[in-house]
């Protein structure tokens, strides 16, 4: 998937820590062979290779995953949209030869494509169509946290009562640490990401950030965002970083992309009208803004 995952557990037995955790990586494999893009074979290229071609059957895994991902366009008002695989490569290619950004009718153009209400579902059938040619679904924004709580759940299953999943930042953890305290969680620094601003302490909870520090291009002195706002096909500024608290890795990571998009204010009102999530968030400024649930001291 592109991410370093890192599995840990609690347990008496060295050797049968490890063996769970090789089930929990198994199951992470076997997830980036179902969605993965850079593979021809994997049921996600079937469905964009066949965009207003024909309807594809797909595993029920998949049509669930894509059924939820709707789910959450329709709350964030398409802030968060999985056929954002449809943006033009050509048009936002995060390296070093980047020196300018591309002008707004142009953008505009590339962003055509990205409309979640286009992913016709089948329920009996379980197939999924795109209804325009050239479109592509992506996983990018929600598939780590996915994979996370999938791995979590078989190492559950093979008996592990405390351990954490880290999907490069977006985490589950379960259980308490062999001290009997509960898991430290680190909050990046978004001006210096090797430093913690922050620390919670959680069990059963997982987190996931965003932040315009893991991947961005500079450009006249300002910094661009590797997240692209949907509607104009252009970084979104505004925003430093995300962090979003709540039950499960899935809907962590799927939320701290929507909410840079929609700016401090609107996505903290989004966020403090849904049940058992919160968010911290940093501006372009270094002002903290949480959720009403949060303090911090």
């Amino acid at each position: 998937m592109g991410n370093r995952f890192e599995l840990s557990v609690v347990a008496e037995s060295e050797q049968w820590a490890n063996e769970r955790i090789d089930a929990g990586i198994e199951e992470i494999k076997r997830i980036e062979r179902l969605l993965t893009t850079f593979s021809d074979d994997s049921e996600t290229n079937q469905v964009n290779n066949n965009a207003g071609i024909k309807p594809i059957v797909v595993s029920r895994e998949t049509f669930e995953l894509v059924k939820r991902s709707i789910m959450i366009s329709k709350v964030t008002q398409g802030a968060f949209d999985i056929t954002y695989g449809s943006i033009d490569k050509r048009l936002w290619n995060f390296d070093q030869q980047m020196t300018a950004l591309p002008d707004k009718e142009t953008a505009k153009k590339m962003v055509r494509l990205i409309n979640y209400r286009n992913i016709i579902l089948d329920e009996e059938n379980c197939t999924i169509y795109l209804r325009e040619p050239g479109m592509r679904i992506g996983f990018g924004g929600i598939g780590k946290g996915y994979a996370a709580e999938r791995a979590k759940l078989i190492m559950k299953q093979q008996g592990v009562t405390s351990g954490v999943v880290n999907a490069s930042g977006d985490l589950t953890a379960w259980g308490l640490q062999p001290d009997g305290k509960k898991w430290t969680i680190g909050i990046a620094n978004p001006d210096a990401s090797h430093q913690v601003f922050s620390y919670l302490n959680i069990s059963e909870m997982a987190v996931a950030t965003s932040g315009n520090y893991e991947k961005f291009i500079m450009i006249d002195g300002k910094k661009y965002s590797h997240t692209i706002n949907p509607r104009t096909g252009l970084p979104v500024t505004g925003i430093k970083s995300v962090t979003i608290i709540t039950t499960n890795a899935e809907i962590a990571d799927a939320m701290a992309t929507p909410v840079t998009i929609m700016g401090v204010h609107a996505g903290l009102d989004m966020i403090n009208q849904m049940k058992d999530i919160e968010a911290i968030l940093i501006d372009d400024n270094d002002r903290l803004y949480t959720s009403k649930n949060i303090n911090i001291t």
